[in-house]
């Protein structure tokens, strides 16, 4: 694998963590879980795995700004970098005993993210990529988005809010509009595995609504690195900003047209 010192970092952190989460992963129905809202539960072992992810990445760079889902942010005494992480995007996911989470780290330079990894522990996939580098799943397979140009062969993913979020009226309409146009849309639980999918080819396309930057910030640069698209859900904001749209660049404009109609 050939990356920077950084990416390295980023891999031995997002791995180690992995190893905790798969570990209790095996014993889900003994994990001591709290609840932070309807359907948005942390448990012991996201506390745990991001403990160990700061541990490494602070501990190798320690003047680095964070920006953690569980410990919120941390100034760094350089501000022109920041880790941006999520230690188990998934949650949910995980706490029911399904194989679908993973650990999702990225690193930003001066506004930009510049590195990045989505790591699957459950099925060993590392997801990686740097700014003008490509995007690669795990030691040597390059990836690139799908090559479908026709929306009614595409299948795009998306994550339906729970609870009483404010944007569920607006992603029904989303549904009924690009449903009947496509061959199907996916709802797995984990944006960071939605976007490391677009960015390998196996979804065409991925848009939601309300996320936070943990959630996307690396996958983001997976998509870009794999020639893919990205753009604010709204036409000229910020996909960071936690509304976004992503697929490749034959289906881009068909996918985005139908849902800003």
């Amino acid at each position: 694998m050939q990356g920077s010192a950084n990416l390295n970092l980023m891999i031995k952190a997002a791995r180690k963590a992995g190893r905790s989460l798969v570990k209790d992963f095996r014993e889900v129905e003994n994990l001591q879980v709290s609840t932070k809202g309807p359907g948005d539960f942390v448990s012991k072992a996201d506390r745990e795995a991001e403990r160990l992810i700061k541990e490494e990445l602070l501990g190798g760079r320690p003047t680095y700004g964070w920006i953690g889902e569980e410990t919120g942010v941390t100034a760094g005494a350089d501000p022109t970098r920041r880790w941006i992480v999520d230690p188990l995007d998934g949650t949910t996911n995980f706490l029911h005993g399904m194989p679908h989470w993973a650990v999702s780290i990225a690193l930003e330079h001066k506004g930009e993210i510049v590195s990045a990894v989505v790591y699957d522990p459950a099925k060993d996939e590392m997801f990686w990529a740097e700014k003008g580098a490509g995007c690669w799943l795990n030691d040597n397979r390059r990836l690139r988005v799908s090559g479908r140009r026709a929306m009614h062969e595409a299948v795009f993913a998306t994550g339906v809010p729970f609870g009483a979020k404010s944007t569920l009226p607006a992603m029904l309409k989303d549904l009924g509009r690009l449903m009947p146009a496509c061959a199907g849309v996916r709802r797995w639980g984990a944006a960071s595995l939605d976007l490391a999918y677009v960015a390998a080819g196996r979804f065409d396309g991925y848009w939601e609504r309300e996320l936070s930057v943990w959630d996307i910030a690396a996958g983001v640069l997976l998509v870009k690195e794999a020639g893919g698209l990205v753009e604010g859900l709204r036409t000229g904001t910020d996909p960071l900003d936690g509304a976004l749209i992503a697929a490749n660049d034959g289906l881009f404009k068909a996918m985005a047209d139908t849902i800003r109609a």
